[in-house]
């Protein structure tokens, strides 16, 4: 298990959730380390318009497919963690995050 730190406190990442990324996200797995980037220094993070518990992180590189987001989604609560992260194209729809 990994922790970073964020804007939100500590977010884990657990093995299993590696796994998980790795399996159905393999287009993200040669870029893996880009998470701690994506998360400590986000170019935005908005709140899931259909889970208000998950929090998406994301970050722009322009030599990933000739520029694209990282997207990495904490789902928040008694304890923070990674739920999964891919690569998209662009920031979805959902409110902006506001720190509290």
């Amino acid at each position: 298990m990994k922790i970073f730190h964020t804007i939100i406190g500590e977010v884990e990442l657990t093995n299993e959730r590696k796994s998980h990324i790795s399996l159905k996200h393999p287009e993200l797995k040669p870029h893996i380390k880009k998470i701690s980037q994506v998360l400590s220094s986000p170019d935005s993070i908005r709140r899931s318009k259909f889970d208000r518990e998950a929090l998406l992180f994301y970050k722009y590189f322009d030599k990933i497919k000739g520029g694209k987001y990282i997207n990495v989604t904490v789902k928040t609560g008694q304890r923070d963690f990674v739920l999964t992260a891919y690569i998209t194209d662009r920031i979805r729809a959902g409110e902006p995050y506001e720190p509290e």
